[in-house]
Protein backbone atom coordinates (compact mmCIF):
# COMPACT_ATOMS: atom_id res chain seq x y z
CA UNK A 1 0.00 0.00 0.00
CA UNK A 2 1.29 3.57 -1.21
CA UNK A 3 1.20 6.43 0.79
CA UNK A 4 -0.06 9.73 -0.77
CA UNK A 5 2.43 12.28 -1.44
CA UNK A 6 2.29 15.02 1.68
CA UNK A 7 1.03 18.20 1.26
CA UNK A 8 3.86 20.79 -0.12
CA UNK A 9 4.70 23.78 2.46
CA UNK A 10 6.48 26.60 2.03
CA UNK A 11 9.64 27.36 3.97
CA UNK A 12 9.27 28.84 7.45
CA UNK A 13 10.39 31.88 6.85
CA UNK A 14 7.55 32.09 4.15
CA UNK A 15 5.10 30.54 6.34
CA UNK A 16 5.71 33.60 8.92
CA UNK A 17 5.91 36.24 6.61
CA UNK A 18 2.75 35.22 5.19
CA UNK A 19 1.32 35.36 8.35
CA UNK A 20 3.03 38.38 9.13
CA UNK A 21 1.33 40.03 5.86
CA UNK A 22 -2.09 39.01 6.45
CA UNK A 23 -2.50 40.73 9.94
CA UNK A 24 -2.67 37.64 11.69
CA UNK A 25 -1.13 36.98 14.89
CA UNK A 26 -0.58 33.20 15.95
CA UNK A 27 -3.10 33.23 18.22
CA UNK A 28 -5.52 33.65 15.51
CA UNK A 29 -3.62 31.69 13.23
CA UNK A 30 -3.79 29.07 15.31
CA UNK A 31 -7.32 29.10 16.59
CA UNK A 32 -7.97 28.77 12.84
CA UNK A 33 -6.27 25.40 12.24
CA UNK A 34 -7.43 24.22 15.34
CA UNK A 35 -3.92 23.85 17.55
CA UNK A 36 -1.96 25.79 20.12
CA UNK A 37 0.01 29.01 19.18
CA UNK A 38 3.11 27.27 20.74
CA UNK A 39 2.16 24.95 18.28
CA UNK A 40 2.66 27.39 15.24
CA UNK A 41 5.46 29.23 16.44
CA UNK A 42 7.22 25.98 16.00
CA UNK A 43 5.70 25.39 12.96
CA UNK A 44 7.23 29.05 11.65
CA UNK A 45 10.81 28.47 13.68
CA UNK A 46 11.18 25.15 11.70
CA UNK A 47 11.74 23.07 14.93
CA UNK A 48 8.76 20.53 13.81
CA UNK A 49 6.72 20.31 10.98
CA UNK A 50 2.86 19.46 10.67
CA UNK A 51 1.56 16.45 9.83
CA UNK A 52 -1.78 14.36 8.58
CA UNK A 53 -4.98 16.60 8.87
CA UNK A 54 -3.02 19.71 10.26
CA UNK A 55 -0.49 20.11 7.58
CA UNK A 56 -3.78 20.07 4.89
CA UNK A 57 -5.26 22.55 6.65
CA UNK A 58 -1.94 24.52 7.32
CA UNK A 59 -1.36 24.12 4.02
CA UNK A 60 -4.51 25.06 2.61
CA UNK A 61 -4.63 28.21 4.73
CA UNK A 62 -1.24 29.25 3.68
CA UNK A 63 -1.94 29.16 0.23
CA UNK A 64 -5.25 31.45 0.70
CA UNK A 65 -2.94 33.80 2.58
CA UNK A 66 -0.76 33.20 -0.37
CA UNK A 67 -3.38 34.29 -3.51
CA UNK A 68 -5.13 37.46 -0.68
CA UNK A 69 -1.61 38.83 -1.24
CA UNK A 70 -1.30 38.35 -5.11
CA UNK A 71 -4.72 39.76 -5.43
CA UNK A 72 -3.41 42.62 -2.99
CA UNK A 73 -0.15 42.98 -4.36
CA UNK A 74 -1.13 45.23 -7.67
CA UNK A 75 -3.29 47.90 -5.38
CA UNK A 76 -0.69 50.34 -4.50
CA UNK A 77 0.95 50.52 -8.07
CA UNK A 78 -2.33 50.79 -10.25
CA UNK A 79 -2.06 54.62 -8.99
CA UNK A 80 -0.24 56.06 -11.56
CA UNK A 81 -2.66 53.90 -13.83
CA UNK A 82 -5.15 55.39 -12.88
CA UNK A 83 -4.02 59.08 -13.46
CA UNK A 84 -3.68 57.92 -17.09
CA UNK A 85 -6.57 57.07 -17.15
CA UNK A 86 -8.12 60.39 -15.97
CA UNK A 87 -6.15 62.29 -18.53
CA UNK A 88 -7.89 60.88 -21.30
CA UNK A 89 -10.90 61.60 -19.95
CA UNK A 90 -10.01 65.17 -19.69
CA UNK A 91 -8.39 65.88 -22.72
CA UNK A 92 -11.85 64.95 -24.66
CA UNK A 93 -12.70 68.76 -23.34
CA UNK A 94 -9.17 70.43 -24.40
CA UNK A 95 -8.84 68.63 -27.65
CA UNK A 96 -10.92 71.66 -29.19
CA UNK A 97 -8.35 74.15 -27.83
CA UNK A 98 -5.05 72.52 -28.22
CA UNK A 99 -3.73 75.78 -27.33
CA UNK A 100 -4.92 76.10 -24.00
CA UNK A 101 -3.69 72.60 -23.23
CA UNK A 102 -1.63 73.97 -21.23
CA UNK A 103 -3.68 76.43 -19.21
CA UNK A 104 -5.97 73.77 -17.98
CA UNK A 105 -3.37 71.08 -17.45
CA UNK A 106 -2.06 73.00 -13.87
CA UNK A 107 -5.60 72.92 -12.43
CA UNK A 108 -6.29 69.31 -12.59
CA UNK A 109 -2.38 68.19 -12.19
CA UNK A 110 -2.08 69.31 -9.47
CA UNK A 111 -5.25 67.70 -7.90
CA UNK A 112 -3.91 64.53 -8.52
CA UNK A 113 -0.15 64.80 -8.47
CA UNK A 114 -0.35 66.41 -5.20
CA UNK A 115 -1.47 63.08 -3.78
CA UNK A 116 -1.18 59.98 -5.49
CA UNK A 117 1.85 61.14 -7.75
CA UNK A 118 4.98 61.87 -4.76
CA UNK A 119 3.37 58.46 -2.79
CA UNK A 120 4.67 56.01 -5.45
CA UNK A 121 7.50 57.50 -5.84
CA UNK A 122 7.99 57.62 -1.88
CA UNK A 123 7.03 53.73 -1.67
CA UNK A 124 9.01 52.45 -5.17
CA UNK A 125 12.18 54.09 -3.91
CA UNK A 126 12.11 53.48 0.27
CA UNK A 127 11.93 49.65 -0.40
CA UNK A 128 15.38 48.68 -0.12
CA UNK A 129 15.97 51.37 2.47
CA UNK A 130 13.23 50.22 4.39
CA UNK A 131 14.81 47.03 5.72
CA UNK A 132 17.39 48.31 8.56
CA UNK A 133 20.48 46.55 9.36
CA UNK A 134 19.10 44.89 12.93
CA UNK A 135 21.11 46.16 15.85
CA UNK A 136 23.39 43.48 17.63
CA UNK A 137 22.56 43.48 21.37
CA UNK A 138 24.93 42.49 23.95
CA UNK A 139 24.84 39.36 25.80
CA UNK A 140 23.39 41.43 29.07
CA UNK A 141 20.52 42.79 26.76
CA UNK A 142 19.94 39.32 24.49
CA UNK A 143 19.56 37.40 28.24
CA UNK A 144 17.45 40.09 29.32
CA UNK A 145 14.87 39.95 27.28
CA UNK A 146 14.97 36.08 26.95
CA UNK A 147 14.00 36.42 30.41
CA UNK A 148 11.33 39.43 30.74
CA UNK A 149 9.61 36.99 27.23
CA UNK A 150 9.45 34.14 28.75
CA UNK A 151 10.05 33.73 33.06
CA UNK A 152 6.46 34.42 33.96
CA UNK A 153 4.98 31.53 31.56
CA UNK A 154 7.88 29.47 33.08
CA UNK A 155 6.99 30.01 36.40
CA UNK A 156 3.31 29.49 36.06
CA UNK A 157 4.44 25.93 34.34
CA UNK A 158 6.23 25.49 37.40
CA UNK A 159 4.12 25.88 39.96
CA UNK A 160 1.65 23.06 38.00
CA UNK A 161 4.75 20.75 38.70
CA UNK A 162 5.27 21.48 42.15
CA UNK A 163 2.34 22.89 43.68
CA UNK A 164 4.34 25.67 45.82
CA UNK A 165 4.81 29.47 44.44
CA UNK A 166 8.38 29.41 46.14
CA UNK A 167 9.90 26.44 44.57
CA UNK A 168 8.80 27.43 41.30
CA UNK A 169 10.12 30.91 41.10
CA UNK A 170 13.35 29.78 42.54
CA UNK A 171 13.56 26.53 40.09
CA UNK A 172 13.20 29.21 37.15
CA UNK A 173 15.63 31.69 38.46
CA UNK A 174 18.41 28.92 38.89
CA UNK A 175 17.53 27.85 35.17
CA UNK A 176 17.98 30.92 33.93
CA UNK A 177 21.19 31.59 36.34
CA UNK A 178 22.36 28.01 34.58
CA UNK A 179 21.46 29.73 31.02
CA UNK A 180 23.57 32.71 32.14
CA UNK A 181 26.66 30.71 32.66
CA UNK A 182 26.24 28.61 29.45
CA UNK A 183 25.00 32.04 27.53
CA UNK A 184 27.12 31.10 24.01
CA UNK A 185 25.21 27.72 24.04
CA UNK A 186 22.11 28.87 24.82
CA UNK A 187 22.36 31.96 22.24
CA UNK A 188 23.06 29.38 19.77
CA UNK A 189 20.21 27.04 20.89
CA UNK A 190 17.49 26.98 18.16
CA UNK A 191 14.82 26.89 21.37
CA UNK A 192 16.42 29.01 24.02
CA UNK A 193 13.35 28.80 25.68
CA UNK A 194 12.97 25.06 25.67
CA UNK A 195 16.29 24.70 27.36
CA UNK A 196 15.55 26.91 29.84
CA UNK A 197 12.79 25.18 30.45
CA UNK A 198 13.88 21.61 30.68
CA UNK A 199 16.42 22.79 33.24
CA UNK A 200 13.82 23.97 35.54
CA UNK A 201 11.85 21.36 35.13
CA UNK A 202 14.79 19.10 35.70
CA UNK A 203 15.49 21.35 39.26
CA UNK A 204 11.80 21.46 40.42
CA UNK A 205 11.33 18.01 40.59
CA UNK A 206 14.54 16.53 41.63
CA UNK A 207 14.40 13.85 44.69
CA UNK A 208 16.68 16.43 47.21
CA UNK A 209 13.93 19.08 46.93
CA UNK A 210 12.12 17.01 49.45
CA UNK A 211 15.30 17.33 52.07
CA UNK A 212 14.68 21.07 52.22
CA UNK A 213 13.01 22.09 55.41
CA UNK A 214 10.48 24.60 53.94
CA UNK A 215 9.45 21.50 51.66
CA UNK A 216 7.82 20.18 55.22
CA UNK A 217 5.69 23.20 55.74
CA UNK A 218 2.75 23.41 53.18
CA UNK A 219 1.84 26.45 51.99
CA UNK A 220 -1.85 27.79 51.66
CA UNK A 221 -3.88 26.28 48.95
CA UNK A 222 -5.97 27.81 45.51
CA UNK A 223 -8.95 29.94 46.70
CA UNK A 224 -10.88 28.46 44.46
CA UNK A 225 -12.46 24.83 45.16
CA UNK A 226 -12.04 23.63 41.40
CA UNK A 227 -8.95 24.43 40.91
CA UNK A 228 -7.46 23.31 44.57
CA UNK A 229 -8.84 20.16 43.15
CA UNK A 230 -6.91 20.43 39.85
CA UNK A 231 -3.96 20.87 41.52
CA UNK A 232 -4.13 18.00 44.18
CA UNK A 233 -4.81 15.55 41.55
CA UNK A 234 -1.73 16.99 39.69
CA UNK A 235 0.62 16.42 42.54
CA UNK A 236 -0.71 12.46 42.71
CA UNK A 237 0.32 11.89 39.55
CA UNK A 238 3.64 10.46 38.94
CA UNK A 239 6.40 13.33 38.22
CA UNK A 240 7.33 11.72 34.32
CA UNK A 241 3.43 11.63 34.15
CA UNK A 242 2.94 15.36 35.53
CA UNK A 243 5.82 17.14 32.93
CA UNK A 244 4.71 15.17 29.98
CA UNK A 245 1.07 16.02 30.71
CA UNK A 246 2.35 19.86 31.64
CA UNK A 247 4.17 20.25 28.56
CA UNK A 248 1.63 18.79 26.06
CA UNK A 249 -2.30 19.85 27.53
CA UNK A 250 -0.06 22.64 29.17
CA UNK A 251 2.01 23.97 27.10
CA UNK A 252 1.14 22.84 24.28
CA UNK A 253 3.80 20.99 22.36
CA UNK A 254 3.52 18.24 20.43
CA UNK A 255 4.12 14.74 20.81
CA UNK A 256 7.61 14.46 19.18
CA UNK A 257 8.67 17.82 21.07
CA UNK A 258 6.88 16.48 24.31
CA UNK A 259 9.30 13.30 23.85
CA UNK A 260 12.58 14.85 23.33
CA UNK A 261 12.35 17.32 26.44
CA UNK A 262 11.72 14.33 28.72
CA UNK A 263 14.32 12.11 27.21
CA UNK A 264 11.97 9.47 26.70
CA UNK A 265 10.60 7.48 23.10
CA UNK A 266 7.51 8.85 21.45
CA UNK A 267 5.52 5.41 22.27
CA UNK A 268 6.53 5.78 26.47
CA UNK A 269 5.44 9.84 26.05
CA UNK A 270 2.37 8.60 24.57
CA UNK A 271 1.51 6.21 26.74
CA UNK A 272 2.46 8.48 30.10
CA UNK A 273 0.28 10.92 28.33
CA UNK A 274 -3.25 8.61 28.45
CA UNK A 275 -2.30 7.22 31.82
CA UNK A 276 -2.21 10.86 33.13
CA UNK A 277 -5.31 11.85 31.28
CA UNK A 278 -7.22 8.69 32.12
CA UNK A 279 -6.17 9.91 35.90
CA UNK A 280 -7.45 13.02 35.54
CA UNK A 281 -10.45 12.08 34.25
CA UNK A 282 -11.14 9.37 36.91
CA UNK A 283 -11.25 12.05 39.54
CA UNK A 284 -12.93 15.02 37.92
CA UNK A 285 -14.81 13.42 34.57
CA UNK A 286 -15.28 17.08 33.13
CA UNK A 287 -11.76 17.66 32.41
CA UNK A 288 -12.29 14.72 29.87
CA UNK A 289 -11.70 16.34 26.88
CA UNK A 290 -8.10 17.54 26.07
CA UNK A 291 -9.30 21.35 25.14
CA UNK A 292 -11.37 21.77 28.68
CA UNK A 293 -7.96 20.25 30.07
CA UNK A 294 -5.65 22.74 28.24
CA UNK A 295 -8.13 25.29 29.80
CA UNK A 296 -8.79 24.48 33.34
CA UNK A 297 -4.74 23.99 33.15
CA UNK A 298 -4.30 27.19 31.91
CA UNK A 299 -6.59 29.24 34.23
CA UNK A 300 -4.92 27.53 37.20
CA UNK A 301 -1.88 28.71 36.36
CA UNK A 302 -3.29 32.26 35.57
CA UNK A 303 -4.98 32.58 38.49
CA UNK A 304 -2.26 32.34 40.80
CA UNK A 305 0.13 35.92 41.34
CA UNK A 306 3.04 34.37 41.00
CA UNK A 307 5.65 36.89 40.40
CA UNK A 308 9.46 36.62 38.82
CA UNK A 309 13.05 38.34 39.71
CA UNK A 310 14.51 41.28 37.45
CA UNK A 311 16.26 39.91 35.15
CA UNK A 312 19.81 41.96 36.47
CA UNK A 313 19.09 40.56 39.86
CA UNK A 314 19.10 36.72 38.22
CA UNK A 315 22.48 37.97 36.19
CA UNK A 316 24.18 39.10 39.78
CA UNK A 317 22.82 35.99 41.44
CA UNK A 318 24.30 33.75 39.10
CA UNK A 319 27.19 35.01 38.88
CA UNK A 320 27.79 35.67 42.76
CA UNK A 321 27.30 31.96 43.15
CA UNK A 322 29.59 31.38 40.36
CA UNK A 323 32.44 33.23 41.78
CA UNK A 324 31.52 31.31 45.55
CA UNK A 325 31.70 27.84 43.29
CA UNK A 326 35.16 29.34 41.93
CA UNK A 327 36.33 29.98 45.41
CA UNK A 328 35.29 27.42 47.38
CA UNK A 329 37.00 25.09 44.21
CA UNK A 330 39.89 26.69 44.88
CA UNK A 331 39.90 26.71 48.51
CA UNK A 332 39.47 22.67 48.14
CA UNK A 333 42.25 22.55 45.79
CA UNK A 334 44.86 24.58 48.41
CA UNK A 335 44.05 22.48 51.03
CA UNK A 336 44.30 19.19 49.11
CA UNK A 337 47.92 20.32 48.12
CA UNK A 338 48.73 21.29 51.62
CA UNK A 339 47.73 17.53 52.98
CA UNK A 340 49.43 16.33 50.27
CA UNK A 341 52.57 18.26 51.13
CA UNK A 342 52.47 17.42 54.96
CA UNK A 343 52.25 13.94 54.33
CA UNK A 344 55.07 14.06 51.52
CA UNK A 345 57.36 16.01 54.41
CA UNK A 346 56.40 13.80 57.53
CA UNK A 347 56.16 10.02 55.56
CA UNK A 348 59.18 7.73 56.41
CA UNK A 349 62.00 7.06 54.49
CA UNK A 350 62.31 3.57 54.62
CA UNK A 351 61.07 0.67 55.69
CA UNK A 352 61.13 -0.48 59.07
CA UNK A 353 60.06 -4.05 59.55
CA UNK A 354 57.75 -4.51 62.69
CA UNK A 355 58.93 -6.23 65.55
CA UNK A 356 56.70 -9.52 66.22
CA UNK A 357 55.12 -10.01 69.23
CA UNK A 358 56.79 -12.55 71.70
CA UNK A 359 54.93 -15.99 72.70
CA UNK A 360 55.23 -18.36 75.59
CA UNK A 361 56.92 -21.51 74.83
CA UNK A 362 55.61 -24.44 76.55
CA UNK A 363 57.74 -26.77 78.41
CA UNK A 364 60.55 -24.62 79.15
CA UNK A 365 61.23 -22.65 82.71
CA UNK A 366 60.70 -19.52 83.41
CA UNK A 367 64.33 -17.72 83.83
CA UNK A 368 64.41 -16.82 87.55
CA UNK A 369 66.07 -13.17 88.35
CA UNK A 370 68.81 -13.48 91.40
CA UNK A 371 67.30 -12.08 94.59
CA UNK A 372 69.22 -9.53 96.97
CA UNK A 373 72.73 -10.57 97.67
CA UNK A 374 73.75 -11.10 101.76
CA UNK A 375 76.75 -9.41 103.24
CA UNK A 376 78.97 -12.31 103.01
CA UNK A 377 78.00 -12.57 99.23
CA UNK A 378 78.58 -8.89 98.61
CA UNK A 379 81.95 -9.17 100.46
CA UNK A 380 83.43 -12.00 98.38
CA UNK A 381 82.26 -9.98 94.87
CA UNK A 382 84.14 -6.72 96.53
CA UNK A 383 86.83 -9.40 97.34
CA UNK A 384 86.89 -10.85 94.17
CA UNK A 385 87.10 -7.07 92.15
CA UNK A 386 90.07 -6.19 94.95
CA UNK A 387 92.29 -9.03 93.05
CA UNK A 388 94.78 -8.78 90.12
CA UNK A 389 92.85 -10.70 87.26
CA UNK A 390 96.36 -11.80 86.34
CA UNK A 391 95.94 -15.14 88.63
CA UNK A 392 97.26 -15.95 91.87
CA UNK A 393 100.36 -14.60 93.28
CA UNK A 394 103.72 -16.20 93.22
CA UNK A 395 104.73 -18.96 95.64
CA UNK A 396 107.80 -18.56 97.01
CA UNK A 397 110.12 -20.58 99.59
CA UNK A 398 110.76 -18.85 102.97
CA UNK A 399 112.52 -20.85 105.86
CA UNK A 400 110.96 -21.70 109.42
Amino acid sequence: MTRSPATPLPPPKARRRLRETAALTQTQLADRVGVTPATVRAWESGRTTPRGRKREAYAKLLKTLAEEETVRAPEPEPEPQTEAKLEPEAKPQLQPEPQTEAKPQPQPEPQHQSQPQPEPQHQSQPQPVAAPEPVALTPAQAFDALYAFSAPALVRQTFLLTGRREQARESVERAFQAAWEHWPEVARDRDPVGWVRATAYEYALSPWQRLRPRHRHPEPPPADPGDRTLLNTLLRLPPRHRRTLVLYDGVGLDLPETAAETEASTPATANRLLRAREAVAGRLPALADPQVLHRRLAELASNERLRAAEPPTVRRGGERRARLRTRAAIAFTVALIGTTALTVRTAPTHYEPPVSPGQAVRGVPQRVAPGALSDEELELRQKLRDQVQDGPERLSPRLE
